[in-house]
């Protein structure tokens, strides 16, 4: 477990140092790596999951109302 945590540290300083030198590719690649190494952590397991159900919920919130109202405004 802690050689996951120095890995995903070293991923976000790879990406850090990759922004600050406007390289916009190298920062993208190592934020993927940190992200995939997170989300392999117990930790980070949740996070597909609990990501699913927020675009569900903000899906199902964002559909216009069918029923129960009235068609004429004002």
């Amino acid at each position: 477990m802690g050689t996951v945590g120095v890995l995903i540290a070293f991923a976000v300083l790879g990406a850090f140092i990759c922004a600050k030198s406007r390289s916009a590719l190298g920062a993208v690649v190592f934020s993927l790596i940190a992200l995939g190494l997170f989300i392999s952590t117990p930790v980070g397991a949740g996070l597909p999951g609990m990501l699913s159900d927020f675009v569900s919920a903000v899906s199902q919130a964002s559909q216009p109302l069918t029923s129960g109202g009235s068609e004429a405004v004002g």
